[in-house]
């Protein structure tokens, strides 16, 4: 047993997945039908298929989505209705658990690879000095360059991230065989101090601006190391009625897919 795979399992990794009931665009979307099961539980099954999380856990304000997860077996932590990020409502939840890493796990992302969590946690097993990491995937889809609802990022030379945006970024004033464009996928690795330090800072300007929590992280100088997935499937981020649509869709075709083979 190598000394990575040793110190992965003397860590605690708990992944949570914040979910409430309110929605400016989908309320009451974590408990939307898709092939006969609520949302919620389409991302807490696949996030239990995780190979590195001890435990997994919703964190909510809603008895709602307590009932629905509790009624499949699943731990809920209830927390304050007052959170307005998804960041907060995990940091409340793990505050007094004995934990070392902490995944956010977004509760609105039904078609997550289980694997991403796996490559979101790897950056902790390889540096001792990892306070966050993230995925990230390049975008093949040139007509979603311009979508703001696509978040874009730019890494360093030693793999750190150098801004977030909804905007295009890098901007290609001239075209090169080299040029590409990385897609943020929304799920983050945390050491529990970090993740507890980022909560109780304030917004920032360009996290405001930008309306993208992660950018508070290198406002203040902590570093986000990014790991780009190998998982090439197919993710949608459900907002509105017209995504849940399209999840539903994806799904069935997958699963027609399955029972043909």
């Amino acid at each position: 047993m190598s000394k990575d795979q040793l110190g992965e399992i003397n860590m605690r990794i708990v992944g949570v997945i914040p979910a409430r009931f309110k929605s400016t665009r989908l309320d009451g979307k974590p408990l939307m039908d898709i092939l006969g099961k609520p949302m919620i539980q389409h991302v807490y099954e696949r996030a239990r298929r995780s190979q590195r999380l001890s435990d997994v856990l919703v964190a909510t304000d809603d008895e709602r989505i307590q009932k629905a997860v509790e009624g499949i077996g699943g731990k809920v932590i209830m927390t304050s209705p007052q959170h307005k990020t998804g960041t907060d409502r995990v940091a409340e939840a793990v505050g007094h658990l004995n934990v070392d890493i902490v995944v956010n796990i977004q509760g609105d992302e039904p078609l997550m690879d289980p694997i991403m969590i796996d490559e979101c946690i790897s950056p902790f097993n390889s540096s001792p000095n990892v306070q966050i990491a993230t995925v990230i995937k390049r975008l093949s889809d040139e007509s979603t360059y311009s979508d703001p609802a696509v978040v874009k990022t730019v890494r360093d030379s030693s793999g750190r991230a150098l801004y977030f945006s909804r905007s295009l970024i890098p901007f290609p004033r001239s075209r090169t065989k080299d040029f590409a464009v990385y897609e943020h996928v929304g799920i983050y690795a945390y050491t529990k101090d970090c993740l507890l330090k980022l909560s109780s800072l304030p917004p920032t300007t360009l996290e405001m601006i930008e309306d993208l929590e992660q950018l508070r992280a290198l406002e203040h100088g902590i570093p986000i190391h990014l790991v780009e997935t190998q998982r090439h499937c197919e993710l949608v981020s459900v907002d509105t009625a017209a995504d849940l649509e399209k999840v539903r869709q994806i799904m069935a075709a997958s699963q027609e897919e399955r029972n043909a083979q």
